[in-house]
């Protein structure tokens, strides 16, 4: 197949860890015989610098025109300023809008080799395999602001379409693992959450094969570090999947580890890992690529159908692990160029090994 992908690689260390994974997605285009053409453009801190805009228009009208869009990171302490009129935050924010990515999804596994990295006991993190999907382009960071001296608000708005949306995404994947969802919300507070809670009751009608239940945000986040595994698939709004799909990263040991696509309900999707542009390390080789090779094996699955090829990826990133093979982040002295070449070699070996049998 031909497939465009548009690479944004950002701020700080997001130009090496996207390089990785532009590497690995290069490798499975040619093990499987199709055509990627891959092209950079600005976004973010560096956008602001080039072009005064953290979201330059030929940006936009790349990944627009893209099959798929595969991000680093933005920001840094060079446009940290929480004042100024522009961020490079607010680039990422509109790419979300324009694209109609609405559902982020942001899977959680445990590897074994690397339970001990987490702060949780070894005995409440088997099994753990949990699917996030968070609303991404509604409630508070979209809606309204005000600030005068003494006062400031943040619009916290929801649509029962915007909600429906993303909870018929949520238990279609459900369909796929457990059959569970976990609807999060604060309904017992709020009238976004009561809108919330009642529309994904009302859609979950159309999956009667997927159990639903409900909870409170803050029942949830002591939850997900007490027993974990007993989740599925959660779904929840925008301000409170940041919030908890970082929490649940301290699950895994690492925010190196995890990725994350945006989708909508076109093919173009945004792959991006979780993680910031970690400008402490930037330019020094010791980035964790993981995060970023697992983005793009999201990407191989859901924008381009590919899912034998993501599979592969997915599977040589659980055997470099085994082999103990480690960043600076996982307690280990791998650097990115390392831990990217280990992931090809597991690559080559089970191309091999297949082609044996």
């Amino acid at each position: 197949m031909k497939a465009r992908i548009a690479v944004l690689p950002g701020d700080g260390i997001g130009p090496e860890v996207t390089a990785a994974a532009v590497s690995v997605l290069r490798d499975a285009a040619a093990r499987g015989g199709h055509e990627f053409e891959f092209s950079e453009h600005a976004i973010g801190g560096c956008a602001i610098d080039a072009h005064g805009d953290p979201l330059p228009a030929e940006t936009l009208i790349v990944c627009k025109q893209a099959d798929a869009v595969l991000l680093g990171a933005v920001g840094g302490p060079r446009w940290s300023d929480p004042k100024a009129k522009v961020r490079p935050e607010q680039g990422l924010l509109r790419l979300r809008a324009e694209l109609g990515v609405y559902a982020n999804l942001r899977p959680v596994r445990v590897h074994p080799k690397l339970a001990a990295l987490s702060p949780l006991k070894n005995e409440r993190l088997t099994g753990v395999d949990l699917l996030f999907v968070r609303e991404l382009t509604g409630g508070a960071y979209f809606g309204a602001k005000t600030r005068t001296a003494d006062v400031a608000t943040d619009e916290t708005k929801y649509t029962t379409q915007e909600v429906e949306r993303v909870a018929r995404r949520a238990f279609a994947l459900a369909r796929g693992r457990g059959r569970r969802v976990t609807s999060v919300d604060k309904a017992n507070v709020l009238e976004t959450s009561r809108l919330w809670r009642e529309t994904v009751q009302r859609v979950a009608h159309e999956f009667p094969d997927v159990a639903l239940e409900h909870q409170l945000v803050d029942s949830m986040a002591m939850l997900l570090l007490t027993r974990p595994a007993a989740y599925d698939v959660i779904v929840t709004e925008n301000l409170f999947g940041d919030i908890l799909t970082d929490e649940a990263a301290a699950l895994a040991g690492s925010l190196g580890l995890l990725p994350s696509a945006s989708l909508g309900d076109g093919k173009v999707g945004l792959y991006e890992p979780i993680h910031g542009s970690a400008p402490d390390i930037a330019g020094r080789g010791v980035a964790n690529p993981l995060g970023a090779i697992l983005s793009a094996a999201m990407l191989l699955r859901h924008s381009l159908g590919l899912a034998d090829e993501a599979a592969a990826i997915e599977a040589a990133v659980d055997r470099v692990l085994d082999a103990g093979v480690s960043t600076r982040d996982l307690g280990g002295d791998a650097g990115t160029r390392e831990a990217t070449a280990a992931v090809l070699a597991a690559l080559n070996e089970r191309a091999a090994s297949k082609e044996a049998a």
